[in-house]
């Protein structure tokens, strides 16, 4: 079913929610043009936020609230979101935020503020939910005009204690080797050692995959290679949960979009090391990244990583986006960490309830933070 609201503004301005797989799919066309028209980041795309929809394990788990804000007929401004559902609550968040690293709405130039704020009163209006979750929120995330904590929405949006980050590499060297040697010399030697440890396995070969090569077979061992380390750390994954379906959707559209970079590190033809990136911005992000434990002391995932970096400075570009996480390796390259920020409200009576005992416990010593805060 699809929502729809009174026109609003002028008389040529109309607010609708998309809840269906075919009115999604309807979408393509003027979506696709105002993502490219806008900039904005493949994770707000169209083919991003179907490929997620359409691979999902169980798709009553989730439900679409995609918002809009048309003028005539020219789409000016998409509200990506989704209700999930986790630990006995509704959440509404960003739609693709579990493939995500970042979260945003669209909006081009000319689609009035006021427009957005009664789309989202929209959204709160449709209900079906019981917290409204906004998270990953950059600092210039186009987002945050319209989720101002200030704001009398009706269901307002506070800043919520969990934080993220985002590390990067960014800085005016003239080559990689440049960036290289200003590394500590421990460091550089560490990095040359893993490769000569490679070295005595077999051929060893840095790559980018090139346009017309299959990207099945390697997809199938990155698969694999995750698997294997979400097994040894106890964690799961939906992006490998289910084999490759989900990661083979989004992975094909960053290639129909001509952003994708496929690097591996190969020793006899094997890939060691792998690491599905892509372009944006003058940026090269790194998305999803796995190794061989069989080749773990040489560190062939740190290698992969130095290896990028070089290549991304040689050919041109401003930076290096490690994306979220604050994995220890990162804090060992990153020449700036932006936080990314994250707002929630009550959407029912149980969400307020929920938010009001997470914040008793939190208050309370002897909680640990990770048994104690809600699972956002």
């Amino acid at each position: 079913m699809n929502v729809r609201a009174s026109p609003g503004g002028t008389a040529a301005e109309r607010l609708e929610i998309v809840e269906t797989a075919d009115g999604l799919a309807a979408l393509a066309e003027p979506w696709t043009r105002l993502w490219r028209d806008c900039g904005a980041l493949v994770f707000q795309s169209h083919g991003w936020i179907s490929a997620w929809w359409g691979t999902i394990d169980d798709p009553r788990r989730s439900a679409l609230r995609i918002g809009l804000v048309w003028r005539g007929e020219r789409l000016v401004a998409v509200l990506p979101l989704a209700i999930t559902r986790r630990k006995g609550l509704r959440f509404l968040e960003w739609a693709a935020i579990a493939h995500s690293d970042y979260g945003d709405l669209i909006r081009a130039p000319d689609c009035p503020e006021a427009a957005l704020d009664r789309l989202w009163a929209l959204v709160c209006a449709a209900g079906g939910f019981d917290l409204a979750f906004v998270n990953r929120l950059q600092p210039d995330a186009a987002a945050w005009r319209l989720f101002d904590p200030g704001k009398a929405h009706p269901v307002r949006l506070r800043p919520n204690h969990r934080q993220e980050i985002s590390s990067r590499i960014a800085g005016g060297w003239e080559s990689g080797a440049a960036w290289l040697a200003g590394h500590p010399k421990k460091t550089r030697q560490n990095y040359r050692r893993g490769i000569k440890m490679l070295e005595e396995a077999g051929t060893v070969a840095f790559r980018l995959l090139g346009p017309e090569e299959p990207l099945d077979p390697v997809l199938e061992r990155l698969s694999a290679l995750k698997r294997q380390w979400l097994v040894r750390n106890a964690r799961s994954s939906v992006l490998f949960d289910d084999g490759k379906a989900a990661l083979e959707a989004l992975v094909a559209v960053l290639a129909r979009a001509g952003v994708l970079r496929l690097f591996v590190i190969e020793v006899n033809g094997t890939a060691v090391a792998i690491s599905v990136n892509f372009v944006e911005r003058d940026t090269l992000m790194a998305w999803v990244t796995s190794y061989d434990p069989e080749f773990a002391r040489a560190s062939p995932g740190t290698v992969l990583i130095f290896d990028y970096v070089q290549w991304a400075i040689d050919h041109g570009l401003g930076g290096v986006d490690l994306l979220c996480g604050g994995e220890a390796f990162k804090d060992k390259l990153a020449t700036e960490v932006v936080p990314l920020r994250s707002l929630i409200g009550a959407g029912s009576a149980k969400g307020a309830l929920a938010l009001f005992v997470d914040g008793l416990r939190r208050r309370f010593a002897g909680f640990s933070r990770r048994g104690a805060e809600i699972d956002c």
